[in-house]
C-alpha cells in the first residue's frame, strides 16, 4: 500500500487510533497521520485547499498559525482597493511565506510573486502546492529577510509580512520589536522599495505600541471571524491621516471605519442615568472593542452608555445594522432577593454575561440557580452611579442584527 492510498482510505478516521495500529508495508505512518490531520484542519479553515488533490500539509503549528480562507480573502480585497489599477500590481513579495495561504490569495493579483521563508521544508511544500492551486507566476526562495538582505535591494509593488510571534523559548511575544523579523527595524527599508506594505500581527499585540513603533501606518484593520478577534493588519504607506477598519467576517456586521483625525467624535459620549425597563441593549463586536473604538461607535450612533467601563449601550430605538450583539430589554433589577425574584420569575436557564461587574459567570450562575442556555439573556453590570444591576433581555430579532 502506498502513502496516498493509506491517506485516502483513512481520511475520516481518528489519527490517535490509527497511530496504535500496525502500519501496512510501505506506509510512512508519521507522514500519513500528519497529512490526515492537516486535511481535517484545512477542510474547515481553508476548504479551497482541502478540495485540491495532492496538497501537502505541514506540522500542526504551521496550520494553526496560517490564515483562514475568509481572512486571506479579506487581505486580497484590501490590496485590490489600495492598488486598483493593474499597472500598480507588478511585483509582490511575501517575506514570511509560511504555509502560503495568504500568498496563494495575493499572488494572482500580480505579474510576479516572490515567496520567501527561512524554513526549507516550508519552501519545499510551497513549491509542491502552489502549482496544484494554479499559481504559476511565483519564485520560491529559502532565506531570511534582514537589513543587509539582497531581497531588500529590489523594487516591489507590494510587500507582505507575517512575522513569527514567539521567542526562542516558544513564548508568545507582546511587542512588535520582539517578532521575527523585527519589522520595526525594517520598516524604513521596506517603504524604500515598496509603496505599500502590509503586516499581519496577532490580536494579542498592543495596537497603540505597534503604531508608535511604525509611524507610517495609514490603516489598521482589526479582523474578527464570528466575533472572535483573529488578526491585526497594519498597512504602511503614504497617505494622510490614520483609519481604523473593524471587520467581523462571516457575520452580518458592517465594517466600522473610524478616522483618527475625527477623534473628537469619541469625546461626545452621553451616559444614561437611570436605565428604563424597556428599550434596546447593544454590545459592540470584538473588533471594535479590541480597537478601543466603542466610544466612537456610541457617539456616532447617538447611543447612551451605561458606564465608562461597561461598554454596553442603550437606545429606545432598534438599530438593525448595529455591529455587534443586539437585545431587547425585558426588565432590570438590583441584587436584592425580592428584586431578583421578581425579575427572574419563571426563568430556569439563561445566557449570562458580565461586564464591569465584580464576580465571575460561574459564581453568579450558582447564586441565581440557573442553568446555561435558553432564550433569556442576563447582563450583570454597573450603572453610572455605581449600582450593580442585572438586566434581563431577549434577542432583538431585527433584520441584519446578530446576537
Amino acid at each position: 500500500m502506498t502513502n496516498e492510498e493509506f491517506i485516502e482510505q483513512h481520511r475520516a478516521d481518528d489519527t490517535r487510533s490509527l497511530a496504535l495500529r500496525k502500519a501496512p508495508d510501505g506506509v510512512d505512518v508519521k507522514f500519513c497521520l500528519q497529512q490526515i490531520d492537516g486535511w481535517k484542519v484545512a477542510s474547515k479553515k481553508i476548504p479551497r485547499w482541502s478540495a485540491c488533490q495532492g496538497i501537502l500539509y505541514p506540522p500542526h503549528i504551521s496550520l494553526e498559525q496560517c490564515s483562514s480562507e475568509s481572512t486571506a480573502t479579506y487581505k486580497l480585497q484590501v490590496v485590490e482597493r489600495l492598488l486598483p489599477e493593474a499597472s500598480q500590481r507588478v511585483k509582490m513579495a511575501d517575506f514570511t511565506g509560511g504555509f502560503g495561504v495568504d500568498f496563494s490569495y495575493l499572488a494572482p493579483l500580480f505579474k510576479e510573486a516572490i515567496y520567501v521563508d527561512r524554513q526549507e521544508t516550508l519552501c519545499q511544500t510551497a513549491q509542491h502546492n502552489l502549482p496544484l492551486l494554479g499559481i504559476s507566476n511565483t519564485v520560491v526562495i529559502c532565506g531570511e529577510v534582514h537589513e543587509d538582505s539582497p531581497l531588500l535591494q529590489e523594487a516591489y509593488s507590494f510587500i507582505f509580512l507575517d512575522p513569527a510571534r514567539r521567542d526562542e523559548r516558544g513564548s508568545k511575544t507582546v511587542f512588535i520589536e520582539d517578532c521575527t523579523p523585527n519589522v520595526a527595524a525594517l520598516h524604513n527599508h521596506l517603504l524604500r522599495i515598496a509603496p505599500l506594505v502590509m503586516i499581519k500581527l496577532s490580536p494579542m499585540l498592543d495596537i497603540t505600541a505597534a503604531i508608535r513603533s511604525l509611524p507610517e501606518v495609514r490603516e489598521v484593520h482589526v479582523v474578527s471571524v464570528n466575533n472572535e478577534c483573529r488578526e491585526l493588519l497594519l498597512v504602511l504607506g503614504s497617505g494622510t491621516g490614520l483609519t481604523y477598519h473593524c471587520v467581523n467576517l462571516d457575520s452580518t456586521d458592517d465594517t466600522f471605519i473610524f478616522e483618527r483625525f475625527a477623534q473628537d467624535e469619541a469625546e461626545n459620549v452621553h451616559f444614561i442615568g437611570d436605565l428604563p425597563t424597556s428599550g434596546f441593549l447593544y454590545e459592540p463586536n470584538a473588533s471594535i472593542l479590541k480597537a478601543g473604538l466603542q466610544d466612537a461607535l456610541c457617539a456616532r450612533l447617538s447611543l447612551q452608555k451605561l458606564h465608562p467601563h461597561s461598554h454596553l449601550f442603550f437606545s429606545q430605538r432598534a438599530l438593525p445594522a448595529f455591529p455587534g450583539r443586539s437585545f431587547r430589554i425585558v426588565g432590570w433589577s438590583d441584587f436584592s432577593k425580592a428584586a431578583l425574584k421578581s425579575l427572574l420569575h419563571g426563568v430556569r436557564q439563561a445566557n449570562i454575561t458580565l461586564r464591569n461587574f465584580p464576580s465571575s459567570t460561574d459564581a453568579l450562575r450558582r447564586r441565581l440557580s440557573l442553568r446555561d442556555g435558553g432564550s433569556t439573556y442576563l447582563f450583570a453590570t454597573t450603572l453610572l452611579d455605581g449600582r450593580h444591576v442585572l438586566i434581563r433581555c431577549e434577542k432583538a430579532y431585527c433584520s441584519g442584527t446578530t446576537a
